[in-house]
């Protein structure tokens, strides 16, 4: 029995507004209309502080493009266009800090798995300039959380226990804690964690510690 920690991608290792500013703009771009950029810019403050209903950015921009008239398949067009500049100085990312070494160091009793909603665009870039490349014994894209991930978890919990690490509660951890894994919050809903989470922290860095125990202890119960 080996334990598995799953990663959420976007907000979890890859951190900073770059991709859903890009985001913004390709909405905006396709749509003719700065009104969302300017929407989204407003929430981004809010979100930060922990003061609207918005899951994230992402969902900030949708919410604004579709009060706007924005079509459903103008987004997701101009969400495609957005996550081919991953990476790039039109949407750049930063890792949290100490990042490779940790993922190293967690591989002497996990396995390492991406699962992420976006799609497998940029992403080996993406996860190589956050210092990740060849960290992760697997990884699944467009996994459409929360329902998505609940196939992945059910899979790596008959290996052993699983940790599952997020920023968004409904999508990355309620799911996996319904199975039975246990489960790490970050981000700035951190601040402010529900009572079922496992560990919690603003910074992922915060809780590198917690995982490695958690890791070895289970390690050590399979």
């Amino acid at each position: 029995m080996r334990p598995t920690v799953i990663f959420d991608f976007d907000g979890t290792l890859a951190l900073g507004d770059g991709p859903v500013r890009a985001y913004a703009r390709c909405v905006a771009d396709a749509a003719g209309d700065s009104r969302i950029v300017d929407d989204f810019e407003d929430a981004l403050v809010r979100i930060a502080a922990g003061s609207t209903a918005f899951r994230d950015g992402y969902h900030a921009v949708a919410a604004s493009a579709a009060s706007h008239g924005v079509d459903a398949a103008t987004m997701d067009a101009a969400y495609l266009a957005s996550r081919a500049l991953l990476g790039t100085d039109e949407a750049p990312i930063e890792a949290p800090a100490g990042l490779g070494d940790f993922l190293d160091a967690l591989a002497e009793h996990a396995d390492r798995l991406l699962v992420t909603n976006a799609p497998d665009i940029n992403l080996d870039l993406a996860i190589a300039s956050l210092g990740a490349a060849g960290k992760f014994e697997g990884r699944v894209t467009s996994a459409r959380k929360p329902v998505g991930i609940e196939a992945v978890v059910t899979d790596a919990l008959t290996r052993g226990p699983v940790l599952s690490i997020g920023d968004i509660h409904e999508y990355d951890l309620a799911p996996a804690a319904a199975l039975g894994a246990d489960t790490a919050l970050v981000g700035p809903a951190a601040a402010r964690p529900p009572a079922t989470i496992t560990m919690a922290a603003v910074h992922l860095p915060d809780l590198y510690p917690a995982i490695q125990s958690w890791a070895a202890q289970s390690a050590r119960l399979g």
